[in-house]
């Protein structure tokens, strides 16, 4: 039966081309008015910006523009449209904001589409370094519009994995370390930008060989998941499971990589 809300999935990459790109210009203007910016403290060690809140509302009136049908779910402001609809777009307006209240050059715009939860559209938007990194269901992953594939790496005594640790409180700091210390005793680094939609397009681009993290919300990951997965990766849970259940793209550990150290990598985070 037709779904009368299934866009072409070109299109609708079109489109979440254009709400990253009106993102990033907001991005571009609040990082050369840094310094004037009013900080909210969302939870501690959580921030938020007048510019996490313009970049949201510039990307959500591109999207709820021309996918008025769509449900969507942003960082920022919670869920909103029409909630039932299985079609939903994801939204991370700033990933790595803190980064960017510090002047730190890794923040990024994030988008996808997602049906029943899996991602079908996938814009990762790198202001600082304008690298676009874009994915459609099928049809693979692009940097800046050339095609991108994961590594080839087969030793773990020669990778380069990516990461992201616990910051808040109410975070299991001991999880963190005994994973940091299982995989950086294995590998031949770890690294941590500060921004997951960043790290999943860089393993998508080859630049990491793995990626993960613990406490990763849908807008984080949805993007990236399909990035690393049409560039040839793999992407899972810490159980080799998948990150979808029951129709949504559930909160829950990560891990991606280049699918040659997959299961290497998952045993080593499922034993810590």
């Amino acid at each position: 039966m037709h779904d009368p809300a299934a866009p072409d999935l070109q299109y609708a990459l079109d489109v979440a081309l254009l709400a990253a790109q009106a993102a990033a210009e907001v991005i571009r203007t609040g990082a050369a008015q840094r310094g004037e910016l009013v900080i909210d403290t969302k939870s501690p060690r959580d921030f938020a910006s007048r510019v996490d809140r313009e970049a949201e509302a510039a990307i959500l009136d591109v999207l709820s523009l021309r996918f008025a049908e769509h449900a969507i779910l942003a960082e920022e402001t919670g869920a909103r449209g029409t909630v039932q609809s299985p079609w939903q777009w994801s939204i991370d307006p700033l990933d790595g904001t803190t980064n960017f209240l510090h002047g730190v050059p890794a923040y990024a715009v994030s988008i996808a589409l997602t049906y029943q939860g899996e991602p079908q559209v996938a814009v990762v938007l790198d202001v600082a370094h304008a690298e676009t990194f874009t994915a459609v269901r099928g049809g693979g992953a692009q940097l800046n519009g050339a095609p991108i594939r994961v590594t080839r790496c087969a030793r773990l005594d020669e990778s380069l994995i990516g990461t992201g640790f616990a910051f808040r409180p109410d975070q299991d700091f001991d999880l963190y370390t005994r994973l940091f210390k299982a995989v950086a005793q294995r590998t031949a680094g770890l690294r941590r930008p500060g921004s997951a939609a960043i790290d999943l397009a860089w393993v998508a681009c080859g630049r990491y060989d793995g990626f993960f993290e613990v406490g990763l919300k849908p807008w984080d990951m949805a993007a990236g998941h399909l990035l690393v997965t049409e560039a040839g990766g793999r992407v899972s849970d810490f159980a080799g499971d998948s990150l979808v259940q029951d129709g949504q793209l559930a909160p829950s550990p990560l891990l991606a990589s280049n699918g040659l150290l997959h299961e290497a990598l998952r045993s080593l985070l499922a034993g810590a």
